[in-house]
């Protein structure tokens, strides 16, 4: 269980990949308002 091992965190940043163990952040889209859309005449 090291930096060979690809299940584990420490192997996970070692080569750079993602999974279950080490997530990749995921950015939040930008929030729309809640008010409701103004409605044309």
């Amino acid at each position: 269980m090291g930096k060979g091992d690809k299940r584990t965190k420490k192997g996970k940043i070692s080569r750079g990949t993602f999974g279950k163990k080490r997530m990749k952040k995921v950015k939040k889209s930008f929030e729309t308002s809640n008010k409701p859309a103004e409605k044309k005449k």
